[in-house]
């Protein structure tokens, strides 16, 4: 059967072009793009794209055999430069592509940008396809509320091509329904609260990771179809696990069947390579002032979110986006219209994003990955902010790893470098991360920055994770960190599981699995997270024996944890750590125990404190007698140490 156009539909309304013209359309996957129509008037595939310098654009597909000549869609009359038709002979399942005469004369194949799947890699067509799903999470997506900053919240990152391949195939990807089937159970009980999953939206080149993306609208067919992925999606929020997705708005790349020089004008990007071009991932920059840009960015936004389901997005790449002259040498770029060096079009674009997706779905949560003073990202537009909800501390990442990087004898002269984060903490609503990208490209795996042997090392991760774990602020880590995968991290491999045959990497993961329980279940540890009042400083005078003492402090006055934290190899007897209360102490938590491949060197039973008396004086000479109670505890080598009031002792009857 011959395929043949026809002209008298249209998903189009004139409010719909109004909208889309302003900038204020963020449904646009509901206009664009491909839908299969089975109305008694209207049957085959409708088909919309918008070209406004195109000369012509043709439809092109598995349903004519790619001819490039036969069917040509028809651009509407209201100077929108939308091409849309049906094609009649279309089904469900075909392949196709635009094939666009451009403004200069040149003929160019591009995927659809709003297409809904994409055809597998190295193929470049997209698909027509419905992205209809019953979903079976109504429990978790009736509950899921605004995020509550007194909530824990514990991230695993994961690259879900290389979490693990086929046992029988190292080449072969896990599908979304397997890694239902075993990553969802894992998370689950390592005890994380969220899973945030690096880019799945479609990229041609395997090894971007899915930041060089192409189909903003299209998860990856690497691993299935759209609906496998609701599965996995919906598999998480049954164990109620939130699922926070990795999205790339700041660029895009140079692949010929993608978004550049869509109708061979610069469409999507600036025509000056000065405002348009990032000369470190050599990709294109969103032109945030053009209006149908900024619909079609926030629409991809909004599109994951309701329906994916998906419970939050962390924003790749904002500085990037911030600021003019990033990673540019003088001359390589142009100032604002007043002549700084902020992007000013981006940061409407950002806040316009955050108050749509907040109004849209107010139990979303939007993370900036950040790395500059830029300030007030996460706090909300009407306070003068960028409007995300959270920002990743990268400060906090810097300086802790550069400090447990050095030799335990030289800590003692670089102390502030885990003091300083508690300078700045409320200024931002952060997020403590350990990412993927601290374990890439030369960097080496966490357990190899650890300095030492394999004890030392395996001792000083269980350390940085501990203090990570009792620091304020949610907590982020990557996937093979938890049980110390050695080799950096490969997207070409799966992690190295076999590792866990082991015990100190065995050791290490139960360690992260009991932190996890630990930060979820005691409220000292996250209830009071954005709040001053939930974390001091005790004790920073053993700077000489690189010992801190830290508080964490829940809202019931009565609920706190002391943690000490012992950055140096020596082992200390009857050390006295200050206290709060009169009552017994526990060792709730050590990470010198021989579970987790240490010394065994654990202050057991419980813990009662001395209780001595100290004189203050005032400025004005008056004198107040105050309490003051302490305990005197082992302290291993390389360890931190959690120590919780008991409130109640049972009395054995007589």
């Amino acid at each position: 059967m011959e395929s043949t156009l026809k002209y008298d539909y249209s998903k189009f309304t004139d409010y719909d072009i109004h909208l889309f013209r302003e900038g204020k359309h963020f449904k646009l996957w509901e206009k664009f793009g491909a839908f299969v129509l089975d109305e008694p008037a209207h049957s085959g595939v409708y088909f919309a794209v918008w070209a406004p310098n195109a000369k012509t654009v043709h439809i092109s597909g598995t349903f004519n055999n790619w001819d490039k000549q036969q069917l040509i869609l028809k651009v509407r009359d209201d100077g929108s430069g939308i091409w849309e038709g049906v094609v009649t002979t279309a089904l469900p399942g075909d392949l196709y592509k635009f094939i666009i005469l451009g403004a200069n004369n040149e003929i160019y194949e591009k995927a659809d940008p709003y297409a809904r799947r994409s055809e597998p890699a190295p193929g470049t067509a997209s698909v027509i396809w419905d992205n209809s799903y019953t979903w079976n999470d109504n429990v978790w997506m009736v509950k899921r509320k605004p995020f509550g900053f007194n909530k824990p919240m514990s991230t695993y990152e994961v690259h879900l091509g290389s979490w693990g391949r086929q046992p029988d195939n190292p080449e072969g990807f896990l599908s979304y329904r397997e890694l239902a089937e075993t990553l969802v159970p894992y998370v689950k009980e390592m005890g994380f609260t969220h899973v945030e999953l690096m880019p799945v939206s479609e990229h041609p080149f395997y090894g971007s990771w899915g930041y060089q993306t192409t189909g903003y609208f299209a998860p990856t067919s690497r691993y299935g179809t759209p609906q496998d992925l609701m599965y996995l999606i919906e598999c998480f929020h049954k164990e109620h696990i939130g699922v926070l997705l990795d999205w790339v708005p700041s660029h895009f790349p140079d692949d010929g069947h993608g978004l550049i020089f869509f109708d061979g004008t610069h469409l999507y990007e600036h025509e000056d390579k000065r405002k348009g071009f990032h000369p470190d991932w050599n990709s294109y920059i969103f032109n945030y002032g053009r209006f149908e840009v900024k619909s079609f960015l926030i629409s991809s936004a909004l599109y994951w979110l309701e329906c994916f389901h998906i419970d939050g997005l962390r924003v790749d790449a904002v500085a990037s986006m911030l600021y003019l002259d990033y990673s540019r040498k003088e001359g390589e770029w142009l100032p604002n219209i007043y002549g700084g060096n902020e992007n000013l079009e981006a940061i409407q674009f950002l806040k316009e994003l955050n108050e749509r997706l907040y109004t849209e779905i107010p139990s979303t949560l939007t993370i900036a990955e950040e790395s500059t003073s830029w300030p007030k990202v996460s706090k909300p537009t009407y306070d003068g902010g960028l409007g995300c909800g959270m920002k990743w501390m990268m400060g906090w990442m810097h300086d802790t790893l550069n400090y447990f990087k050095e030799e335990p004898f030289y800590r003692k002269y670089h102390q502030d470098k885990l003091t300083f984060s508690m300078w700045y903490a409320f200024s931002e609503n952060f997020v403590l991360s350990l990412s993927h990208d601290e374990v890439v490209h030369g960097k080496s795996s966490l357990i190899n920055k650890m300095p030492g042997d394999e004890w030392f090392k395996f001792a000083n991760l269980r350390l940085m994770y501990g203090y990570m774990f009792t620091h304020s602020f949610p907590k982020l880590i990557f996937m093979g960190g938890e049980f110390g995968q050695t080799k950096e991290w490969n997207h070409d491999q799966s992690l190295d599981w076999h590792l866990l045959e082991h015990t100190p990497h065995k050791g290490l993961q139960q360690f992260v699995k009991d932190l996890n329980h630990l930060y979820t279940g005691e409220k000292s540890m996250h209830e009071n997270d954005y709040n001053q009042e939930g974390f001091e400083w005790i004790d920073l005078n053993h700077r000489d024996d690189c010992i801190l003492v830290w508080k964490r402090q829940g809202k019931n006055a009565n609920d706190h944890l002391v943690i000490v934290g012992n950055f140096d190899q020596q082992t200390h007897i009857d050390f006295t750590v200050p206290v709060f209360q009169r009552n017994h102490y526990v060792e709730l938590l050590s990470s010198d125990a021989e579970k987790y491949y240490g010394s065994g060197l654990l202050n057991t039973g419980l813990l009662k404190p001395d209780t001595n008396e100290e004189t203050i004086t005032d400025e004005d000479g008056n004198t107040t007698t105050v309490k003051k109670h302490s305990l005197k505890i082992t302290i291993p080598p390389l360890s931190l140490i959690v120590l919780k009031p008991v409130l109640k002792l049972r009395r054995s009857k007589p």
